[in-house]
């Protein structure tokens, strides 16, 4: 009877990796990872190899070197905000990853949120994407409940952009106001100090429930020099807020450590005492899990399969069936699939990964055959283009979300999405309506939910699929991702017939060469603004992952959304019927 269940829910794969298309997707897939591992390369060179030298000279080892000795051996680190700030900022010499770094990794064997200033980068100070990238890990932190371990060296505000660091709800203020909010909650948090720390900024680490700090560093609300122009005082730096001083008058740092290595040494002790506040013993977690073997329960098909399955350079247009993504990521490749005769343009089903049981929400980008339920053409089949969402795979997946929650069924969504249908049979038949439940369900959802962009993620289908805005734990892109309200190709056709219209009515007759300049024109702009590089830039992408990673980014995500145990009572509102 087992065998039998197993046989029903095997995905099989009917991907041709001797065919010229799979060769073509996966040399270009290649290609666009290899350019992107190239700038992350340099993104993670920080200030570079002049300001590293610096670092070193006051007796300080840089960001990644910290991260090197904090982190266990061997263990996976996922980074988050890599690319934040990308492209920004060139008027003052531009600020690699935003000036901080952010990621989970273990410590000690447990996961946790580490947020780690870049010092070769402007001294660490805040640039307005470096609050944004600092309260995005505090969000993840905060929603998941994961220990969070600062390694603070930072001058501050970066002062020409003060307007936009400074004031808003969103901005640098909120770092201190989401310290107090986590340790309210019992999330754990430790700050190492292991440089400056400086005016607004050394509120963080007292706000923290620990606070190490490294003899040469800095703790001060205002800076010698700042002290006597504003009172005329002169104090040096290590009477005014040194190592020695915070430990023995004024109380403020817990432990005064010699240098960096000791620091982190001390920090990982720490860690490796931290309880388990509210969180279940594994065979009575709130979410489903089983015991799990990393080679019995892998997936049966390589992952880097996927490097063949798209063209990297339409992803808007791109035919593949999404269960060959699925395939790849879930334990075993089995997949309970829900409806699965019904909304063909939306695979939904359960699954495991890594033992964990999640409910899977995935755009499917072949077209589909469906029977039409009314009106004069009812009982014939129509054709269903891929990567659209159409009335009956909007009501699915409304009701497989809610079931999900209901269940207590983390969510995963896998975009390629088009967008709704359109046109009066998709109207005639209630589209906004199915759309309006889907949007619905996706909002007031409790469950934990997790983004990947693969390919297209257009419009309102963003939405639908759990976009930035509807709160996903995490959100992750390939490098195929294209992330705006419609493609390139769309928006060109639009604006250009908007500009031309323009320039008639002042007089002006355009050639076809004109038009197509003009059409060219805004589609680089538009497709430049849809790379998920731009999108990472800005934060809304968490992490661009190499697709062959998926799993293990997945995996590392649901774990880190098992940690916070607590679920909400699931109440949808009012639903259309």
């Amino acid at each position: 009877m087992a065998e039998d269940l197993k046989a029903a829910n095997n995905l099989e794969s009917k991907l041709d990796s001797g065919s010229v298309r799979f060769g073509a997707n996966r040399a270009a897939m290649v290609a666009l990872l290899g350019e992107m591992r190239s700038e992350e390369g340099t993104i993670r060179e920080g200030g570079g190899a002049k300001a590293a030298d610096a670092q070193h000279a006051k007796g300080r080892l840089t960001v990644r070197e910290r991260l090197a000795l904090l982190l266990d051996k061997d263990s996976e680190w996922t980074e988050l905000g890599l690319w934040a700030a990308h492209g920004m900022y060139a008027e003052f010499g531009g600020a690699p990853g935003a000036g901080v770094v952010t990621g989970l990794g273990r410590v000690e064997g447990r996961l946790c949120m580490i947020v780690a200033n870049d010092a070769t980068v402007k001294a660490g100070a805040f640039f307005p994407m470096t609050a944004k990238k600092v309260l995005r890990a505090q969000t993840i932190a905060l929603e998941n409940r994961i220990p969070t371990l600062y390694l603070v060296d930072s001058s501050g505000v970066f002062l020409p952009l003060q307007e936009d660091v400074f004031p808003d709800q969103d901005d640098f203020g909120r770092v201190f106001r989401n310290n107090a909010v986590m340790s309210s909650l019992g999330v754990p948090q430790i700050t190492a100090i292991m440089g400056m720390c400086v005016a607004g900024g050394a509120y963080l680490p007292v706000m923290t429930d620990t606070v190490l700090m490294t003899e040469g560093s800095g703790l001060f609300l205002a800076g010698p020099a700042l002290v006597q122009a504003a009172i005329g005082q002169k104090t040096p730096a290590e009477e005014l807020g040194g190592a020695q001083m915070h430990a023995e008058i004024s109380g403020t740092v817990d432990f005064k450590e010699p240098n960096d290595h000791l620091c982190i040494a001390r920090l990982r002790s720490l860690v490796g005492k931290l309880g388990r506040r509210g969180q279940q013993t594994t065979d009575d977690e709130v979410f489903s899990r089983v015991a799990f073997d990393p080679g019995k329960d892998a997936p049966r098909f390589s992952a880097e399969d996927l490097y063949g399955l798209m063209d990297p350079a339409k992803a808007a247009t791109n035919s593949y069936d999404v269960r060959e993504v699925i395939a790849r990521v879930v334990d075993r490749s089995e997949f309970d699939e829900y409806k699965a005769e019904f909304g063909r343009t939306l695979v939904c089903g359960y699954a495991r990964i890594g033992g964990r049981a999640v409910g899977i929400v995935a755009n499917q980008k072949q077209n589909q055959q469906q029977t039409v339920a009314m009106g004069p053409q009812a009982g014939t089949k129509r054709t269903e283009f891929g990567g659209v969402i159409y009335t009956e795979s909007a009501q699915k997946a409304a009701r497989f979300i809610m079931d999900c929650n209901q269940q207590l069924v983390p969510l995963l969504f896998l975009h390629d999405v088009n967008g709704f249908m359109v046109g009066k049979d998709a109207e005639w038949s209630g589209i906004i309506r199915a759309g309006a439940k889907m949007v619905s369900a996706v909002s007031t959802s409790v469950v934990p939910k997790i983004t990947v962009i693969l390919g297209g993620s257009f419009g309102a289908g963003h939405y639908a699929m759990c976009g930035k805005a509807y709160d996903p734990r995490f959100l992750f892109a390939w490098p195929t991702a294209r992330y705006a309200v419609m493609s390139g190709a769309s928006a060109a056709n639009t604006l250009v017939e908007v500009r031309v219209k323009q320039l008639e009515r002042a007089g002006k007759v355009l050639s076809a060469e004109e038009k197509a300049g003009i059409y060219d024109e805004i589609k680089a702009t538009y497709d430049a603004q849809a790379d998920p590089r731009y999108g990472a830039a800005r934060l809304w992408i968490d992490a661009i992952i190499d697709p062959a990673k998926t799993r293990e980014v997945l995996m590392t995500a649901l774990e880190a959304c098992a940690l916070n145990p607590e679920v909400p009572r699931f109440n949808p509102g009012v639903l259309q019927t």
